[in-house]
């Protein structure tokens, strides 16, 4: 629909607008609801990052004895466990509501977070990862779809986008309290790591407190008949006069895609619009992976002791990439609802790309041993993280949260967060045999020319979403008219 038009009575889409998004105190009602949905993406963060320290407590003789490999396994555990919670997580929110799955994800990140803290063993924090990598596979594709159905769509790119403001966020607080926790008391009590893991309790408790007050999806109650429920809600999270036309273009977006597309995943797939926003959508989880970012994210410090660092040195340097992270990527939310989401991908592939490149070039060019070389490779990653977050990450799950229709928005962004995870876990498993065996310069030279390919991959296959509802983002993806206008913006 046009312009996010109400299109009833015949009207076509686009004839009329919606009313303008005044200021009023329904801001702070939102901004209320993103808080507490993005404890969420909080958790994400931490429970991804905080192996980047604890790990080498883990390791060490007179704890959990853990070779390279089994620290891999500890690692990756939770990643592999994320793809089944993304590829399931879409389809639970689907049929419960996006609340009442996002209240059963706090409970699972409290039983997670348990099970490691207190594990006797690798086996049993394999147990504790997969449940929580269940929790953050799921909280991955569940909380941008919650964010995007409840935003108005002139600020849905910063809205949704909070969510990865706090997985950085997340990941900032979880490499500064293990350089905290390990540099203080590391050398006296060397389970600290288990302190580290603990600490992921909190938000996940209050994760849990604050959802009773959280409202469902407008869009998924609209979906599911309950339109009362849904103008509600959107009376109480629209400026006076928005809500009824709002819930009039879903609703008439509703009941043309009943006759278009059915829930039973083999008539997605008759639908080539379809398949190929899928296919899209996978191959932006694929690339954003391929960028090596979480390679940095999770095993930040052993990369920088392969610099030069010493241990408790890479502990400590390790926090100017977290940092960076989540400096750039309040700038990015600014960002989202200014800046065309193609440009701002194809700035962003351009960057990293040149970043991997002079990574690999630093490390092949200085002297091993020299004063220099580790705090030139942190400038250099850290120009890496910051083009990445300003550029890529926000983008890529505002953009996910946005492109599937209705019908297909949990499934498709399922698909496409379970091939992030895929990437991701086989990354995060072999990184470290991989860094040892062609060093940092291979490693970020394959990383360069990767994402070169996914520069061009963007070029010719993303369409822009800025500035669109969802229902007409829906209609367009569906008849397959938001392909044709690829290039031209």
């Amino acid at each position: 629909m046009a312009g996010g038009g109400v299109a009833g009575h015949g009207a076509s889409a686009g004839e009329t607008k919606l009313p303008p998004l005044t200021p009023g105190p329904y801001r702070r009602r939102l901004g209320f609801v993103a808080l507490v949905a993005t404890f969420g993406g909080l958790l994400f963060g931490y429970d991804t990052s905080v192996i980047n320290g604890a790990g080498g407590f883990m390791a060490r003789p007179d704890q959990l004895d853990l070779s390279p490999l089994g620290l891999g396994v500890a690692a990756s555990a939770l990643v592999y466990a994320a793809v089944i919670g993304a590829f399931t997580g879409g389809r639970i929110s689907d049929a419960w509501g996006r609340k009442r799955t996002i209240a059963v994800l706090a409970v699972m990140f409290i039983i997670g977070v348990a099970v490691v803290s207190i594990a006797p063993s690798l086996a049993v924090v394999v147990v504790g990862r997969v449940v929580l990598g269940l929790a953050v596979g799921a909280a991955a594709v569940v909380v941008p779809v919650f964010l995007a159905e409840l935003a108005p769509y002139e600020i849905r790119g910063s809205l949704a986008g909070r969510n990865e403001m706090m997985i950085v966020t997340g990941q900032l607080v979880a490499i500064i309290m293990n350089a905290i926790i390990g540099n203080v008391w590391g050398d006296q009590y060397p389970w600290v790591w288990r302190i580290m893991f603990a600490l992921a309790a909190i938000p996940a408790i209050l994760l849990l407190l604050g959802v009773s007050r959280m409202p469902e999806s407008p869009r998924w109650l609209a979906d599911k008949g309950r339109d009362d429920e849904a103008l509600e809600i959107l009376e109480s999270m629209r400026p006076p006069g928005r809500a009824k036309p709002e819930l009039d273009d879903i609703i008439h977006t509703r009941e043309i895609e009943k006759q278009r597309v059915s829930e039973d995943i083999g008539k997605i797939f008759h639908n080539k619009n379809l398949v190929r926003i899928i296919l899209v959508g996978c191959g932006i989880g694929f690339f954003q992976q391929t960028t090596g970012i979480n390679s940095i994210l999770y095993y930040g410090s052993d990369v920088l002791e392969e610099a030069g660092f010493g241990t408790g040195g890479a502990l400590i340097a390790n926090i100017a990439p977290a940092a960076i992270s989540v400096i750039t990527a309040l700038i990015a939310l600014q960002m989202m609802d200014r800046v065309s989401r193609r440009k701002t991908f194809l700035v962003g592939y351009a960057l990293v790309a040149f970043s991997h490149v002079l990574i690999g070039t630093a490390d092949v060019v200085l002297p091993d041993g020299g004063a220099a070389k580790p705090y030139v490779l942190l400038i250099l990653i850290v120009f890496f993280v910051g083009s990445m977050q300003l550029f890529l990450n926000i983008a890529t799950w505002v953009t996910l949260s946005e492109i599937f229709p209705q019908k297909i928005r949990a499934f498709g962004m399922g698909l496409a967060v379970a091939v992030l995870w895929m990437t991701n876990g086989f990354l995060t498993l072999f990184f470290p045999t991989i860094i040892a065996a062609i060093g940092i310069s291979g490693s970020f030279f394959a990383f360069a020319a990767l994402n070169v390919i996914a520069f061009f991959f963007f070029l010719k296959n993303v369409p822009e979403t800025k500035g669109h509802t969802l229902e007409e983002l829906e209609e367009h993806v569906t008849d397959g008219s938001i392909f044709h206008s690829i290039g031209r913006k």
